[in-house]
């Protein structure tokens, strides 16, 4: 198994790699947003995501976005494909992606929102803290990114203050 930043080389998985974030919101029936093929390319190209490959294969996937001019950055669509669930890859992927993301944006506090228990122990074992919505970027171009989520209008309804999704933070400077 391959876990490394995503290169040019991994632009041919970019269909699957949406196929698999719309299939796991469907399956799971929880919050999440789904993202085009050509969105994920963008990450892909901009040195800001992970991907895990085995035999050519996809096999897992999450990207970085940055908000608020640099001062935050969010993981985003940590997917693991269905054959490769259950062996440790969604940690090994987001480890890597928290790493290249202190490394890239030395500065910046990095956040997550998720419905996921697995991934909030993820991101609490890396030294996340859960935090209230408004400890996150106030970004409109973010916010805009849940409206995929069926959850959103639940977001809206409490001017984003509350939602199903728990947000947590990473701040380089208390860490």
């Amino acid at each position: 198994m391959e876990i490394l930043i995503a290169s040019l080389k991994h632009i041919k998985y970019c269909n699957v790699i949406s196929q698999n974030i719309a299939s796991s919101a469907k399956v799971r029936g929880t919050g999440i947003a789904l993202r085009s093929p050509e969105y994920i390319q963008t990450k892909i190209e901009n040195n800001n995501a992970v991907i895990a490959i085995e035999n050519n294969e996809f096999a897992g996937f999450c990207y970085i976005e940055i908000w608020g001019h640099g001062k935050y950055v969010a993981h985003s669509g940590l997917i693991v494909s269905p054959k490769f669930r259950g062996k440790g890859l969604a940690k090994k992927i987001k480890t890597l992606t928290f790493n290249h993301s202190k490394n890239k944006y030395p500065n910046a506090k990095i956040f997550g929102i998720t419905t996921g228990l697995p991934v909030m122990k993820i991101n609490y074992e890396l030294g996340y803290k859960p935090v209230t919505f408004s400890e996150l970027t106030d970004d409109e171009a973010f916010w805009k990114g849940c409206s995929t989520c069926k959850n959103y209008d639940v977001l809206n309804r409490t001017r984003r203050e509350m939602c199903l999704c728990t947000g947590m933070l990473y701040d380089p400077n208390k860490n």
